[in-house]
This record gives structure tokens, sequence and C-alpha cells, in this order.
């Protein structure tokens, strides 16, 4: 495959940065990736595995010259971020992102972008719960969905960052800013915020009750629970930076509960069965979309190394 940018430089390297990199030697659609990560242990971790083709000690000195600037940083350090490589960014280069929330990020980050520098949002719908450098691998976004948030940002830049994620194994989609924040809130923020609060549910009985739920949790709490070991100061940003779209689908779904508990109360089996079969279905459409496997414990036997 061919280079699509001569220069692409990870501000931030964990593991949506990592498997970026990753992807990038596998497909070789970069001719040189910098990278910089805030944390000096962050760094010499990445320099040790070989993460980039050079380790850099600012954000600006790896963005100099950069034909793509990918910001992997939580979305409250955009800002920030944006704000220190701007001096440098060429004329004609691209910034994007990669933060699960756009409209934060465009307030953030667009004040900043110089006249002549292209800013395209993205957002890979791709991960583990896993963090840090060494938890990339190159496969982590193949026949995974990359949402694209051109905002009215130039045609051809947006066309060339679709093409980059495609090498990257993706598909991708164009959608709305506002859409975005609002379908995310759906497939991934509320998920995450149940996660986290059946886990700290299950912390409080163990601890009130003397009951040993966590160390005899079975399947049903392990599998559900996975992604509540996702990284905290992340998803304490995208609930702060996606407050209204998050509160809309927690409202729809705190209604949904409240039909669940009413038809448990009165012993209505017919609504509990065609309520479950639903959703059923929706979840093996899941599997047959490809976006997950009907194979035991989800296929997933940690990560892949490239």
């Amino acid at each position: 495959m061919s280079v699509i940018y001569n220069k692409v430089a990870l501000i931030g390297l964990g593991l949506i940065a990592s498997s970026m990199f990753w992807a990038m030697k596998r497909g070789g659609v970069a001719g040189e990736v910098t990278g910089y990560a805030r944390s000096e242990a962050t760094r010499d971790t990445a320099r040790r595995i070989g993460l980039c083709d050079r380790v850099c000690d600012s954000a600006a000195e790896a963005a100099r010259d950069a034909d793509l600037v990918v910001l992997c940083v939580p979305v409250g350090a955009m800002a920030q971020v944006a704000q220190d490589i701007a001096p440098v960014l060429k004329p004609g280069a691209t910034v994007t992102d990669v933060g699960s929330v756009k409209q934060s990020v465009i307030d953030a980050v667009a004040p900043h972008i110089p006249e002549g520098v292209h800013f395209v949002p993205a957002h890979p719908m791709a991960g583990t719960e896993h963090s840090g450098p060494e938890s990339g691998f190159a496969e982590l976004f193949d026949n995974r969905w990359c949402l694209i948030v051109p905002h009215g940002a130039d045609a051809g830049a947006t066309t060339r960052l679709e093409q980059f994620w495609q090498a990257l194994g993706a598909q991708t989609e164009q959608m709305d800013v506002g859409h975005h924040d609002q379908v995310c809130a759906v497939v991934s923020h509320i998920p995450h915020l149940i996660a986290y609060t059946m886990v700290g549910v299950a912390d409080d009985l163990n601890r009130v009750s003397d009951q040993e739920v966590i160390k005899f949790s079975a399947a049903g709490f392990r599998d559900f629970t996975r992604i509540a070991a996702s990284d905290p100061t992340m998803w304490r940003d995208v609930f702060l930076t996606n407050k209204d779209a998050t509160l809309e689908i927690l409202g729809r779904f705190t209604e949904e509960l409240f039909a669940l508990q009413r038809a448990i109360r009165t012993g209505d089996g017919d609504q509990l069965f065609d309520y479950f079969t639903r959703t059923r279905a929706v979840r093996r459409g899941i599997i047959d979309a490809g976006q997950d496997t009907a194979a035991p414990d989800f296929g997933r036997g940690g990560p892949k190394k490239a």
C-alpha cells in the first residue's frame, strides 16, 4: 500500500495511538511516525518497545513538519495541546483527533488551528479495557467503524483522512457532530456508565453484607463489567463534555428500567419475554454486522502483538 502521509505525529501514546502506529507500519501508509506523551515514564516505555520511529520530549517537536497530527489525549487536555502545537503546524497539514465526543473537541481545538491548516475531527469506534503504550495492536481497527465529522473541513483533507483510516483496517462514515454525540451516548457512553455503576453496587454489597460478590462473579457479571476497567480520566472527561446527550439517553434508559421493574413486580412474564426476545435480536444483529463474534468469551484472548 502506498504512503498516504509522509509524516504522522501521535500526541498521546495510549491504546489508540499505539494501535495506530502498529497498523500504520503493517500497511505502510506513513513515511515517519513521531510520538509524544506527557509522562516521561510513558515516553521511556514507548522508546523501549519501539513505538514510533521517534519519540519526542514535547508535543511541538513531534508535530513540527507533520502532514497529519493526531490528538490522542483525553478530551479535557485537547485545548492545551492544540495551543502548544499551533505555532509549528505547517500549511496544508491536517489535525485530527480520536475522542469519543465531538462538539466539545471542536470547541476546544478549532480556535487554535492556524489559517491554512485543516481540522477534521474523527472517532475510531474501537478499543479494549486496556490502556497505555504496551496495550496497542495492529488489528484493533480491522472491520471497525471510524466516524469522520468534517464540520466544514476541506473536502480533500477529509477524503485523505478517510483513506488513511481505511488503510488502517477501518470502515468509515461521515456524520454530523450532534448526531455523532447522541449515537455515541447510546452505544458507548451509557454502557460504560452502567458498567461502572454495577461494579460499584457489587462493591457496596461486598462490604455491607459481607457477601463475596466479586470473588464469585460468574460470566454475566464479568463480561458485562469488562469495560469498567477502562481509563477513568478519559471517561470522566467524556461524561463532563457530552453531558446533554448522556443525560438524555440515561433518562430513556431509566424509563425502560422502570418498565421492566414493574413487569417483574407484577409477574408480567409475557412483557419480559417479548422484551428479551426483541433485544436479543438486536444483539444478534451486532454479530451479523461483523462488530462482534458469537465465539466463547466473545473470542477475546487478550491483545495481539504486531
